[in-house]
């Protein structure tokens, strides 16, 4: 079997992950697969939209994978991936990681798992031999598992955005995969956003992020990507060991958008056209003084870790800095609405 470079996007959700998988994907010899860890159910068994814009069984490329998929079980597979990876079993994950060990038990169904990038490479990077699928599932366990299987050489871009920044976004009524789709995305409450943006970001440094040198481990600031999103593309792109000449950002600030094949995710994978790429600060006036508080005290024993102050900034200017601010008064905006694509980009 041949190696596949797969570049997985680790961390927690609303930090920027679909607006880095969205670029990326627009990068010759890149493939934006999007949340590979959901295709067995939201893409085959649900049917939802690829990012061309048509269901998965009717998307050419996927009609391609899917037929080398044929002897496997999506339903079990996607059951069996829920229990494999449930949060309850990351500290015995990361026992074996230290110990030296699989961090996650093998199982007959990693042979599909394994058969599915290697399809992906075949039909999706067939004219880019070597090429790089891009896997935005974030969750930290899958990654580990995929760091496991034979055939795949990958490497780990871990995306993180300031908690207080995800936790608003988490609580804005977003349709499920798109304005025509009436179910929502999940809003859990700002206290559980927390505790999951800590769990999982601390995961992935356990992971990989605390070796003395490991050229296979890359972190990128949401706030860094948007105030510079054509230098942080190539850093990523030179990360992999792939070469940062074509990148699509006819200006510095703004990135051309292609239809891409991904599948599942945040509902703006599906932008296409010349989008700016502009920091979504909103939360910087809209998320209230309580639950600012609430996220700050759950979070604050690593934010300075990840470069975040305790204190509310003010509005980022250009540059991608911010400065500290007092706080405003409470505000009570629990359901804000989306703005703009043209005006907001956090994937």
């Amino acid at each position: 079997m041949s190696t596949i470079r797969v570049l997985y996007l680790a961390g927690s959700g609303r930090s920027g992950s679909t607006l880095v998988t969205n670029v990326l994907g627009q990068v010759p010899g890149f493939f934006a697969a999007g949340e590979l860890r959901y295709l067995w159910r939201r893409g085959i068994l649900e049917n939802r939209q690829c990012g061309c814009g048509v269901p998965l069984a009717d998307c050419p490329l996927w009609t391609r994978i899917r037929a080398d998929l044929a002897g496997a079980d999506p339903a079990g597979i996607a059951g069996r991936l829920a229990a494999r990876l449930r949060l309850r079993g990351l500290p015995a994950l990361l026992r074996r990681r230290r110990r030296g060990q699989r961090p996650v038990d093998s199982h007959p169904d990693d042979a599909h798992l394994a058969r599915l990038y290697a399809s992906i490479a075949e039909h999706a990077l067939a004219d880019r031999p070597g090429g790089v699928v891009v896997d935005s599932s974030k969750l930290p366990p899958y990654g580990a598992l995929l760091g496991a299987l034979p055939g795949i050489d990958l490497y780990v871009l871990h995306v993180v955005r300031d908690p207080r920044a995800t936790a608003y976004s988490w609580r804005r009524r977003r349709p499920l995969d798109g304005p025509a789709d009436d179910r929502l995305m999940s809003r859990p409450p700002v206290w559980k956003a927390a505790v999951l943006w800590l769990v999982w970001n601390t995961a992935t440094v356990r992971l990989w992020g605390r070796r003395p040198v490991d050229d296979r481990y890359l972190r990128v600031r949401y706030e860094d990507f948007v105030a510079d999103p054509a230098g942080t593309t190539a850093r990523i792109v030179r990360f992999v060991g792939a070469t940062a000449d074509d990148l699509p950002f006819p200006t510095p600030d703004t990135v051309r958008l292609a239809p891409t094949h991904s599948v599942a995710g945040n509902p703006s994978r599906h932008r296409t056209g010349l989008v700016p790429v502009v920091a979504d600060t909103e939360w910087l006036t809209g998320l209230s003084t309580g639950a600012y508080a609430v996220v700050t005290a759950l979070t604050g024993p690593v934010l300075a870790r990840f470069g975040y102050p305790l204190r509310r900034r003010t509005a980022m200017p250009p540059g991608g800095t911010s400065r500290p601010a007092t706080p405003p008064a409470a505000t009570s905006r629990p359901d804000p609405a989306p703005s703009s694509p043209a005006t907001r980009q956090e994937g």
